[in-house]
């Protein structure tokens, strides 16, 4: 099937105090952005990519794409709001009749292996979210009372989420809520069954200094 991938980079660096978005950030020479792009192109040869950018930065964008991705299949548009009206954007320029990747940009350390992994799920149960276990203990904050939880119970969500487009557009015609925190509460609110596969520990998200410095680290150990 036709494969897209909206690659959401909406982010604004605040956390990471920085002058620029953290997707703009300089990770081993290149952009953190870069790294997750060409993950995408090395999954497979027909990716075609709709990148989601704030609009004050679509010219950075261009710029990325112009100078290491010269003639791949990159569109772009700009973001929303929220994550959830971003998305809905770039699923604007998504063929209804295809799988959609939904992805962080500033989850730089995925890997093609993950991405292909995701696809063979998705062909097989109609969606795919990669998760992975929790090392930490858990507790339930709730009517002023916490309470222990099983973290055997627990995942840590990641992306790319993956759904036939078809679904996904339809799910993201719905109302905005505040809960639609990812495309899997979203399709799910819609009646879309999640199917969880096992993620990766490296697939981690630039959010905080620290997480710069672990990516840096994994960037110079592949």
């Amino acid at each position: 099937m036709k494969k897209y991938a909206v690659i959401v980079a909406g982010g604004s660096g605040s956390r990471m105090n920085a002058a620029v978005p953290k997707q703009f950030m300089l990770l081993g020479g290149k952009p953190v952005l870069y790294h997750t792009l060409k993950a995408f192109l090395d999954a497979y040869i027909d990716m075609q990519i709709v990148l989601v950018l704030p609009k004050d930065h679509i010219n950075q964008g261009k710029e990325i794409v112009e100078n290491n991705f010269f003639g791949a299949n990159i569109e772009i548009t700009t973001g929303g709001n929220t994550r959830f009206h971003s998305v809905k954007n770039g699923l604007g320029l998504v063929d209804n009749q295809s799988v959609v990747f939904v992805h962080d940009a500033v989850r730089c350390m995925v890997t093609p292996a993950l991405i292909r992994k995701c696809y063979d799920a998705v062909i097989e149960h109609g969606s795919a979210v990669p998760v992975i276990n929790t090392k930490d203990s858990i507790r339930l904050i709730k009517n002023a009372e916490n309470i222990a939880i099983d973290r055997n119970l627990v995942k840590l969500v990641q992306t790319p989420q993956v759904f036939f487009a078809r679904d996904l557009i339809a799910a993201f015609n719905m109302e905005y809520r505040d809960d639609f925190t990812d495309e899997a509460s979203v399709t799910e609110a819609f009646g879309i069954k999640i199917h969880l596969i096992e993620g990766e520990e490296n697939n981690i998200k630039i959010t905080h200094p620290v997480d710069l410095l672990l990516a840096a680290h994994l960037i110079s150990n592949r």
